[in-house]
């Protein structure tokens, strides 16, 4: 089954200036809050709800590391129940490299995760990263440990495709 996040375009745009903006060379990051629609051969996450994170949302926020506050992620948890959402979240790599995953990205997500699944009632549970090369996607459809590919960001009438560089070495 083929999985897309439906972003309309506008608000697409509005978040890559938000994650990527001009002159700032520290990560940032935002959630979306999507309603799974599925079909005889693909799902669709249609996002509901935007939250662009800022400064007062982190613990540490760096070029190369971010960590909310517990009440950033507390709230997060709690507007996805009253949504009844599934949590994509998106960071930022500044930076020349292409968009992957980091080493640190992939901790943080193997301890998140399974958190998210069991608080969030076993809904999806989607990663984005963006470089300005382009972005990485992980994706927990069936369950908390090994993630799939997201085959694409549907934004306006594009379809994005991601690097897929995070897909290997996942159980390493």
């Amino acid at each position: 089954m083929k999985a897309f996040l439906e972003v309309q375009g506008g608000m697409h745009d509005e978040l890559l200036a938000h994650l990527l903006p001009q002159d700032n060379e520290q990560e940032q990051a935002a959630f979306l809050f999507a309603r799974a629609r599925q079909g005889d051969a693909q799902m669709v996450f249609e996002v509901a709800e935007m939250k662009k994170l800022g400064p007062g949302d982190f613990v540490v926020q760096k070029d190369d590391y971010l960590e909310m506050t517990d009440a950033t992620r507390a709230a997060l948890i709690k507007r996805a129940h009253d949504l009844d959402a599934s949590l994509i979240e998106l960071h930022s790599h500044p930076g020349p490299w292409p968009a992957g995953f980091s080493y640190a990205d992939r901790l943080g997500l193997k301890e998140t995760v399974p958190h998210m699944w069991w608080r969030l009632k076993k809904r999806p549970y989607l990663a984005v990263v963006v470089a300005a090369s382009g972005f990485d996607a992980l994706l927990w459809l069936d369950g908390p440990n090994v993630p799939r590919p997201l085959d694409g960001i549907l934004a306006g009438d594009r379809i994005l495709r991601p690097t897929n560089f995070s897909l290997g070495g996942w159980g390493e």
